[in-house]
């Protein structure tokens, strides 16, 4: 619904971001966000005008005009239609039958309401991935948007999805394909995941136990048994993808077994496994340790590869819409500050101690700032060996549901799009994003270049279909 008076704030064809001239609190504390820029003219306007609607009651019809206009498509003849014969009040609450409004509220208020829920649970598995929930913790970032919250350890990611599925946990650090697989019920039962924003990109490694210095060719590792951490993982994919451009057949030449992260290395230096392609700090700890190396970075497999992310369930987005929309924020503003490498001394000296990561200082600190040891006499400087980028592309969900599809994960005809759009908060994300006045994309597809081998997601079933060694 739109106040005539003040004019129409989502207007493609008005441009309020930094006009020039202008004088606007906005501009004056040089906020780059057009939401904002355009709330402050609107905030003027009402005053201007004398207008008796609450600031609140604004926001709110500003943001039910905005979801009306997206799903007309700016065709405004059919949108006018509708609204007249339904009314706009009508309209709203049928929109919001389907369509979690209130969360869409919370989220998109640059002064979000009082959180339904201040006290929150968040699961994570301790790992360098999930560093922007960890280190949110000790240095205050919860707190800055006005949660107290409780970040639990977790034995394995089974039991993050077990308890995030039982309700235990509000949210949860997970591996980036988890989402998708409940949302679709693909080795549980089924229920609605979001995943407003990625944690890490890169950041993990393929390590193997120190008697096989002599086998770096994957052709020689017939036999050989991996671990991984999880199914629904980064980790299993790449690794299969990696073993099978060298030829061989994940499931046939090789064995690949699960193994919760904090037991990997205990298994590399018992002999049960050859090696696992893990999350760090467990490949920096193989080294340390002196039984294993690390044979290559995943980044060096995909660069900006995703791995781990924020999730929560749609239920809790929509019951709680302040206290998701308080969360999300404080998820990408830690996000971006880890992503500056002179925060990850710091970062490293927050996360490293007994309630979180539970490791040396020192390995942490090789794993963030990129400057390790790697196990064959070799000391090497690869600043992005992790990194942080809370963008949850679309087309990084698409490819991930191809390789379950080519895996055997899931099976039949795949809407690759559809589930990927309404798992992955992109939109929402990049929204936010700006809001905090971070650069976010323009577009939430890309291609993306695997071992030299280019993803299109406009074609995921011929992507799927290019692979010699698959089960689809």
């Amino acid at each position: 619904m739109t106040n005539k008076s003040l004019g129409d704030p989502f207007d493609p064809n008005i441009d309020l971001r930094h006009s020039a001239g202008c004088t606007c609190n906005s501009c004056e504390r040089g906020n780059d966000s057009a939401f904002a820029h355009r709330q402050a003219h609107h905030d003027k306007a009402a005053d201007d005008t004398g207008s008796s609607m609450s600031r609140e009651t604004m926001m709110d019809r500003l943001i039910e005009s905005a979801v009306v206009r997206s799903l007309f498509a700016h065709h405004d003849p059919s949108r006018r239609q509708v609204l007249k014969m339904m009314g706009s009040g009508t309209f709203a609450a049928a929109l919001a039958s389907f369509f979690p409004l209130d969360a869409a509220k919370a989220l998109l208020k640059d002064d979000l309401g009082t959180p339904e829920k201040k006290d929150l649970s968040i699961g994570f598995i301790p790992i360098t991935c999930a560093t922007p929930i960890i280190m949110a913790h000790p240095m205050g970032f919860y707190e800055r948007y006005g949660l107290n919250v409780d970040v639990e350890r977790a034995a394995g990611w089974a039991v993050v999805r077990d308890n995030s599925l039982n309700r235990e946990y509000d949210a949860a650090h997970m591996l980036t394909p988890m989402p998708l697989a409940i949302t679709m019920g693909a080795g549980s039962s089924s229920m609605p995941f979001l995943m407003p924003a990625v944690e890490n990109i890169n950041g993990q490694a393929i390590t193997l136990r120190n008697d096989h210095k002599d086998k770096r060719d994957p052709k020689d590792w017939k036999g050989f048994t991996f671990a991984v951490p999880f199914e629904y993982s980064m980790h299993n994919f790449l690794l299969r993808y990696y073993v099978a451009e060298h030829g061989l057949d994940p499931d046939q030449d090789i064995q690949i077994r699960v193994l919760p992260p904090p037991e990997m290395v205990a298994n590399l230096q018992a002999g049960n496994v050859d090696g696992y392609l893990a999350p760090d700090p467990f490949n920096q700890r193989a080294v340390w340790d002196e039984v294993g190396f690390i044979h290559m970075l995943t980044k060096d497999i995909w660069d900006g590869h995703p791995c781990c992310a924020f999730s929560t369930s749609r239920a809790f987005a929509e019951e709680a819409p302040n206290s998701f929309g308080a969360l999300f924020k404080a998820i990408v503003d830690a996000t971006h500050y880890s992503s500056a490498h002179e925060n990850r001394a710091e970062i490293a000296e927050a996360i490293a101690g007994r309630n979180y990561l539970n490791q040396p200082v020192s390995v942490v600190e090789q794993v963030l700032t990129g400057r390790y040891a790697d196990g064959l006499g070799e000391v090497k400087d690869e600043p992005n060996r992790i990194d942080f980028d809370p963008f949850p592309w679309h087309s990084m969900g698409v490819w991930i549901l191809t390789q379950m599809k080519r895996w055997g994960y899931i099976d039949g005809d795949v809407d690759y799009k559809g589930v990927a759009e309404q798992v992955y908060l992109a939109t929402d994300c990049g929204r936010l994003m700006e809001d905090l006045g971070y650069e976010a994309p323009g577009v939430t597809y890309k291609s993306h270049t695997i071992m030299g081998k280019e993803f299109d997601p406009e074609t995921p079933e011929e992507y799927v279909e290019s692979f010699e060694i698959r089960r689809a």
